[in-house]
């Protein structure tokens, strides 16, 4: 198989770009790595995206081409760093990727939505079939227009997290009561302090989740205010930083018999505690405006809604031993795609598939017989 070709994308000129790089605002860019096949391949290429991780050494790069299928992995504008990240500008992104693809004359271009890229595909597609996202969730215009936004041919969706919105929501530490505070602790609500004894409980489960909606809750009453003091002083910026401590706190961290699958005790980084407590982790660095795009409950990117808005087929790759997505996870993206959904599960399949190679195989061929079958 060929070395992957670097495919360097300028986006729409004007665009504003949230770097520190003057050269990057002077010239926006963005980047891929595209493996092509060997041949006449398939006609048809994939891209793999997340809003923030840097999809351009992904696993499936090498097995799709293998298989016919040209496969790019797009990064975003915000690789590596979504402290400002829009999730109503990372569709501009991947847009600008899909135009890239047919240009290049591919005749079908389908989008791997893999972990946290699940939520942006479902967005991307229901957004290229019916713009509705003209403005940003605190209200600002996106300026994005059908154009920029050409539809795809199918989406296949693997270790599929629901939305950025979601995952916080139940991954939330509770337990916090003062959010300038990352040690200040309501013991009741301290998944790590082992006051309760594994199996938990369901009531205390219940209580647990509502706990953490409320905490949300509080963070979001927040902003908002915060935004609207901003927007109505006259000289004030219109956005600004914040933090938010202990992301990290799951009771299916710890209980294995919640939303029960092959997963072992613990998080997929590793000791869930030291993850919540970790100076950075998901949703630790925010502004006002990223929060409310990406995390918030008014997020306009939740995976399961935008699929119920898209019309393509589907394949959704559950994998069977993940410990960031579970069998309520799956439940939600099924119920979206209903009879366009095909599910295949990869049994013993970890988030990343790290350390299982068959399953990589396995994961391809898939895809591979299932794109014959609807696009062809």
């Amino acid at each position: 198989m060929s070395e992957a070709e670097l495919v360097v994308i300028d986006v729409q000129p004007g665009v504003t770009m949230e770097s520190q790089s003057g050269l990057q605002a002077l010239r926006p860019r963005i980047f891929g790595a595209l493996m092509r096949p060997k041949g006449q391949g398939s006609g048809t290429a994939a891209i793999v995206m997340h809003p923030t991780s840097n999809f351009m050494g992904h696993y499936l790069l090498e097995p799709l081409a293998a298989r016919g299928i040209a496969c790019m992995g797009l990064n975003s504008r915000y690789a590596g760093n979504d402290t400002m990240l829009l999730m109503e500008t990372v569709l501009q992104d991947l847009g600008a990727g899909v135009k890239w693809l047919r240009a290049q004359g591919f005749r079908k271009v389908v989008l791997v939505g893999n972990s946290g890229g699940a939520a942006l595909s479902a967005f991307y597609q229901s957004q290229a079939e019916s713009l509705t996202a003209t403005t940003f969730v605190d209200g600002l215009p996106t300026h994005l227009s059908p154009a920029d936004l050409p539809p795809v041919d199918a989406l296949m969706l693997s270790a599929a997290h629901p939305g950025r919105s979601r995952l916080l929501a139940e991954w939330l530490d509770p337990s916090v009561i003062d959010e300038a505070d990352p040690l200040a602790t309501d013991p009741a609500f301290d998944l790590y302090a082992r006051g309760e004894p594994v199996p938990f409980a369901g009531d205390y489960v219940a209580r647990f989740r509502a706990a953490q909606l409320a905490r949300r809750d509080r963070i979001e009453a927040w902003v908002w205010g915060r935004l609207r003091m901003l927007r109505g002083t006259p000289g004030a910026p219109s956005d600004q930083t914040f933090l938010v401590y202990r992301t990290h706190s799951d009771p299916r961290f710890l209980d294995t018999s919640l939303d029960a699958n092959d997963r072992p005790v613990g998080s997929i980084w590793g000791d869930a505690r030291t993850v919540n407590y970790a100076a950075n982790a998901m949703g630790r660095f925010n502004t006002l405006r990223s929060w409310l795009s990406q995390w918030s409950s008014a997020s306009q990117a939740d995976g399961p809604a935008c699929l119920a808005r898209t019309s393509v087929p589907v394949l959704l790759m559950t994998h069977t031993a993940d410990g960031s997505t579970f069998p309520s996870t799956a439940a939600l993206w099924r119920e979206a795609g209903r009879d366009r959904l095909t599910e295949v599960p990869v049994v013993g399949g970890n988030h990343y598939l790290a350390g299982q190679p068959a399953l990589v195989t396995q994961s391809a061929d898939t895809m591979e017989a299932w794109l014959q079958r609807v696009l062809h």
